[in-house]
């Protein structure tokens, strides 16, 4: 069977004016079997709807603060860099991705901005908003366990792991506030903060908040949430 080929987004550093990317990204689809590559940063209808006729699922990775205007608000003090080019093209690639039906992982941002972009809220800064004791900010290294993640029952993550919880790591300061109507939670972690989503609607538009990119090679459950996507662009 021909390996499915991934649309990654691309992260954005304003400071060199440049489009980079973290290898835990491509590696982790590598290893699960797909052919990632990123995508220019771009929200021209064109040239994403031809991009769109080639991907076979995409990935929305970390990066920037979603801008608060998106979800109807005003910005924090504590609110951190925006990138307004990448809110444009997410919103114009995720569009494109619902209409065709194609497969979508967000990762930390990602499900920040798919919980946005179907109508819901974020926290737009954790520590001075929703204060805990959990750490949802980590130091190095990245792939260690910052918190434990509970899977809650009767979801697609539960059925995939077949477990009750997971260990994440974690290296946010946003997170969703109000959940979008659409979207349903996976997983929590220990002080409630909505951990994982997926949208019933599609056949797979699966969200998480930790960094699979950073321990699929040390964790099962990475591995298998970058597997399962795959499996599903491979399967379209």
């Amino acid at each position: 069977m021909k390996k499915p080929l991934i649309g990654v987004v691309p992260l954005w550093d304003a400071d060199k004016n440049s489009l980079w990317m973290l290898p835990g990204y491509f590696d982790g689809l590598l290893a699960a079997g797909a052919v990632p590559f990123m995508l220019p940063l771009t929200d021209g209808a064109a040239a994403l709807r031809r991009l769109a006729a080639v991907c076979d699922g995409y990935l929305f990775t970390g990066g920037q603060d979603v801008q608060p205007g998106f979800y109807g608000e005003t910005p924090h003090p504590a609110c951190g860099e925006v990138c307004p080019a990448r809110d444009a093209m997410e919103a114009e690639l995720f569009t494109l991705a619902l209409q065709a039906d194609k497969p979508v992982l967000g990762i930390c941002r990602g499900i920040q901005f798919l919980n946005a972009a179907l109508g819901g809220t974020l926290w737009q800064d954790l520590p001075a908003q929703r204060p805990s004791p959990v750490c949802h900010h980590q130091g190095l290294p990245y792939d260690a366990p910052a918190h434990p993640v509970t899977v809650l029952p009767g979801t697609p993550l539960h059925a995939l792991l077949n477990a009750d919880t997971l260990p994440a790591n974690s290296l946010h300061h946003q997170a969703v506030r109000d959940l979008a109507p659409a979207l349903r939670a996976m997983a929590a972690a220990p002080d409630g903060i909505v951990e994982a989503v997926y949208l019933p609607a599609r056949r797979f538009v699966w969200a998480v908040q930790w960094h699979p990119e950073f321990n699929y090679k040390t964790e099962p459950s990475s591995r298998a949430i970058f597997a399962a996507f795959v499996r599903a662009a491979q399967n379209g």
